[in-house]
């Protein structure tokens, strides 16, 4: 039988049948989707989309925020033998023109939060006769939004419209749908494209990912086994759908294991959204949940500034306990001497029957086991951390190229620091320039062979032959294998610091660096583009600071600048931070006056770092950094930025 996400569908409707798959938030309780539920209305909106026009190939776009429409719509273009283009609900009015017309979309799907920014961008399409269907139950407010933007009301269409008009013409007698439909799925090849996800633009402009039946088969069976996941999990899904560490081992590993996926309540908006998080978690209670380094962070943030507000005995209790739960776990993979154990096991029995198991409930419900990382590198800090808390986050590596998951570690396999162990059906070399493989503890550029390989970009030849060669993916990632066979990611190879006498060096290995050692850092990007020596540009984390200040007494912005200049340089002596060459280290660093954030650009809908975007919005402060003046991190716009954001002298 082919290898293809009907079958997955089909096969979860007849094993899960009633169960629960996907869940939003109503007026006072989730409202389930079942798995046989979803193939039905799935197959009402495909044959909606075949009595429009839609054909084999057809390309249709979705920008909303999760919920069990999202699938619908997508699963149901599949069962029309159409493709899906995911899109980030972050992107600006501006970059969605592109990205409609390079996949030549004929339809986006959109929900009233996205409305006035999807209408917005229409009048730049090639495609002037563009649908919109609208996911939320008010179709006569998106009609009127659309007039009020130009766009006539005609092309607007309900979701709920065109599914009831999809489900009266499968049921109408001597209809021809129904075996229409099945004749779709039988002629749908494992080759075939399922998505085209567009590139976050970390690196340059996007391209538009081609992932097939064959790759989304095989990496969620591989993911699966990966984790030996049992059935009839359930997660809540925080990450957007359009990323697609969120698309494959949610949406389609739920397929598989019989999964719930409750959906963040997303009404009101992303302010809305961001409060919702931690009411949504207790009331669904998952049993493991996604995550990027970003949202741990500030799940970690969170559960240390409750603890410190309590004060007393309980921070003295829960900072014993966090040390002693690392002393325990030692790196997850090799076990601490018996001594180190010994010594750690009272204050960490102490802080886990007093603390950790009360706070974790409180944060993620009362049935969370892990959760599960991607994204971006995350630092071991973050990973120590966490073990520690009971809350073990099991970092991966992937990238959309290969649908997306590579490695990860798995609470059978793990070891902190690393990107864990290979996907068992996945090839892994790692290549140096001259071809040759790097030894063990070399780092060089990971290559991957197997299932889960992209097809390729759409429209775009010439990059798909730079990636894709004999077969092989070479990702541009730098990583190696340790001593004990874990793959540890380093960085991006064209994220790569270049000196002036053209050596290079990866930038995440030093903010990861700098990151570990002090907890003042909220953001930072390290700069050296053939000058003479490597610059950061660094948020604050505004609460720590404040708190230091507080603590200490400082009232000028000379004496905190002087502070923050000890606690940047921490991780030079830090035996557990990463080992940095001195050449490399950060010669100065720069104060940015705000976060680095979605709303410029200079984050992507992950929050990973943008890098050219910080360099383009950050160049007149980067090349203060090579002046006389900027040379030196004491120097008049860094204290200027600490009097502005802290009301120091």
């Amino acid at each position: 039988m082919k290898r293809t996400v009907l079958r997955m569908m089909d096969e979860a409707s007849i094993k899960w049948g009633d169960a629960p798959y996907a869940l939003k938030k109503g007026a006072s309780d989730w409202i389930p989707v079942s798995f046989s539920e979803a193939r039905q209305r799935s197959r009402e909106f495909a044959a909606w989309l075949v009595s429009m026009g839609f054909t084999r190939g057809d390309r249709l776009a979705i920008l909303a925020e999760g919920s069990p429409e999202w699938i619908l719509a997508e699963s149901g273009a599949l069962c029309a033998g159409c493709v899906s283009v995911p899109l980030s609900i972050k992107l600006l009015a501006e970059e969605i023109p592109f990205r409609l017309d390079h996949s030549e979309a004929k339809a986006i799907v959109t929900t009233k939060n996205q409305l006035e920014k999807v209408l917005g961008s229409f009048a730049a399409l090639e495609n002037q006769g563009m649908l919109l269907l609208y996911l939320d139950d008010d179709p006569a407010y998106a009609r009127e939004t659309a007039a009020r933007c130009g766009v006539g009301p005609e092309r607007v269409i309900g979701f709920d419209e065109a599914r009831t008009a999809g489900r009266r013409d499968l049921s109408s007698p001597g209809s021809s749908l129904p075996s229409r439909l099945d004749a779709i799925a039988a002629a749908i090849e494992e080759d075939d494209t399922v998505t085209i996800s567009y590139t976050s633009g970390t690196t340059g402009n996007p391209k538009g990912i081609m992932l097939t039946h064959l790759n989304y088969w095989t990496n969620c069976h591989d993911g699966v086994e990966l984790f030996k996941m049992p059935d009839r999990f359930r997660t809540l899904l925080i990450l957007p759908v359009d990323h697609s560490f969120a698309h494959t081992a949610g949406l389609y590993v739920g397929l598989i294991i019989g999964m719930s996926i409750y959906f963040v309540d997303s009404r009101g908006g992303g302010i809305a959204t961001l409060r919702n998080i931690p009411i949504n978690l207790k009331e669904a209670s998952p049993d493991f949940i996604m995550t990027v380094p970003a949202l741990s962070g500030n799940f970690m943030k969170k559960i240390i500034s409750g603890i410190e507000e309590k004060g007393g005995l309980i921070v003295k209790i829960f900072k014993a306990g966090i040390s002693a739960g690392i002393a325990w776990n030692g790196d997850g993979w090799n076990s601490p001497p018996f001594a180190v154990r010994a010594r750690a096991f009272l204050p960490y029995m102490i802080a886990r029957g007093l603390i950790f198991n009360k706070v974790k409930a409180m944060i993620f419900g009362k049935n969370i086991q892990y959760c599960v990382g991607g994204g971006a590198l995350l630092d071991v800090k973050q990973q120590e951390f966490f073990a520690a808390f009971g809350v073990p986050i099991f970092q991966g590596y992937g990238l959309t190229e290969a649908a997306p998951i590579i490695s990860g570690n798995s609470p059978a396999k793990h070891k902190y620091g690393t990107s864990g162990a290979l996907c068992p059906s996945i090839e892994c070399r790692i290549l140096k320039e001259d071809g040759s493989e790097a030894a063990v503890g070399e780092n060089a550029e990971i290559v991957i062979r197997g299932g889960n390989v992209m097809k390729g970009y759409f429209k775009n030849p010439e990059a798909s032959a730079a990636a894709l060669r004999d077969g092989w993916l070479y990702t541009g990632d730098l990583a190696h294998f340790d001593a004990d066979g874990f793959l540890v990611v380093v960085g991006r190879e064209k994220a790569l610091l270049i000196a002036e006498d053209g050596e290079k060096y990866s930038p995440e290995e030093i903010e990861e660096a700098v990151t570990f050692s002090t907890d003042i850092v909220d953001q930072i990007m390290v700069w050296c583009e053939q000058r003479k020596y490597v610059t950061a540009l660094v948020a604050l984390d505004a609460g720590k600071v404040e708190r230091l200040i507080k603590d200490e007494g400082i009232a000028e912005a000379s004496a905190l600048l002087d502070r923050l200049k000890d606690e940047f340089g921490k991780f030079r002596n830090d035996p557990k931070a990463k080992k940095v060459q001195a050449a490399w280290m950060p010669a100065v660093f720069q104060i940015v006056p705000a976060s680095f954030s979605d709303k410029d650009g200079t984050v992507n809908s992950t929050m990973k770092i943008v890098r050219h975007r910080i360099a383009q919005v950050y160049s007149s402060l980067i090349e203060y950094s090579y002046s006389p003046e900027g040379s030196k991190t004491i120097n008049d716009r860094n204290l200027a930025t600490l009097r502005e954001l802290f009301k120091l002298r």
